[in-house]
């Protein structure tokens, strides 16, 4: 069983969003196919998001999500999820594996400024 809140810590690297999670064996992890946009409106009022914030996430609602992303289908080994209150689409690739076990059908997260 996989833990109920995960987090990890996107930053920006080569003009896109990536992230690194040793504990899994992810290195530069991009985001792509519109889960950048998605990321972008998440810290939006996070200063020097781009140098790194923090991610939180679960297939749980938890108190101060941000984001209900929620599945739409699956296509090239990942799965496309859809803010619905954004009106917006994005494709979480294959690395989503690492964290659960089977396709969650929805995802909530939260970006957080990392404390200095």
């Amino acid at each position: 069983m996989s833990n109920a809140m995960m987090v990890i810590f996107p930053y920006r690297y080569e003009y896109t969003w990536v992230f690194d999670d040793d504990r899994v064996g992810l290195i530069r992890e991009p985001f792509v196919s519109g889960i950048p946009q998605m990321i972008d409106l998440l810290v939006q009022n996070i200063p020097n998001a781009d140098k790194g914030f923090k991610l939180l996430f679960s297939e749980n609602p938890f108190p101060g999500y941000q984001a209900e992303l929620v599945f739409v289908k699956q296509e090239y080994g990942g799965n496309w999820y859809r803010w619905q209150d954004k009106n917006m689409e994005g494709w979480l690739c294959p690395a989503l594996f690492k964290y659960f076990n089977q396709t969650p059908n929805k995802i909530y997260c939260k970006a957080e400024k990392i404390p200095n």
